[in-house]
């Protein structure tokens, strides 16, 4: 089954080398933006399984084209493929709602495999984002909740399943994952009942 993907990334090169190597490997470039603006655009029209999307572009950047991609509850993946890898990048970006976080400098079967899963719906990160985040999450302070962080938790202690929790909140199922294992390590704890109780009783999530 061919995964359809749209480009998005202000510099023509890198849309050329990444429409060619894609050329006969299961996958159809179905159309390239230089900005966020037109990834938007685009993916509304085209409705690709996957859209690779630079963050750093003039106008409308990564991010803001993500965020306003789940506001619409467009149903492409979002693989990031970039060349920075800060926290300042990385985490905006997976809490918009991106399914992957790739660095520009894998390897071409790595990024293959990435589109491949990110138009299953599977988390994708690179080995130095992953660190990144697993670095973040073993820091011994405790950190407080972001305010999604609180709202995803808030739609759990109220009954709601990841997928639900996703719905309303117009991100991916993934993104809540990925904030509920932030809140497991800030809270100290290994599951949703003892995160809930946890921030219960801190008054984080009030009566």
């Amino acid at each position: 089954m061919t995964i359809t993907v749209l480009i998005a990334d202000d510099h023509p090169v890198v849309r050329d080398g990444l429409r060619g190597i894609f050329a006969g490997r299961g996958f159809e470039v179905v159309g390239e933006a230089a900005n966020g603006t037109e990834a938007v655009t685009l993916a509304e029209r085209l409705r690709p399984d996957v859209v690779l999307m630079d963050l750093r572009m003039p106008g409308t950047d990564g991010v803001a084209a993500i965020t306003e991609l789940a506001r619409l509850g467009n149903p492409a993946r979002v693989l990031v493929l970039t060349t920075y890898d800060t926290d300042s990048d990385v985490l905006p970006a997976i809490e918009a709602g991106a399914t992957g976080y790739l660095l520009k400098d894998a390897p071409r079967e790595d990024l293959f495999r990435a589109v491949e899963a990110a138009a299953r719906g599977e988390a994708v990160l690179s080995p130095a984002v992953a660190s990144r985040l697993m670095g973040r999450m073993r820091e011994p302070a405790r950190e407080p909740l972001s305010q999604r962080e609180r709202e995803v938790l808030t739609l759990v202690a109220r009954g709601s399943t990841n997928k639900e929790a996703a719905k309303k909140l117009f991100i991916s199922e993934a993104t809540v994952k990925t904030h509920l294992i932030h809140v497991y390590a800030k809270l100290g704890v290994n599951d949703r009942a003892a995160a809930v109780a946890v921030a219960f009783e801190r008054g984080l999530l009030g009566s």
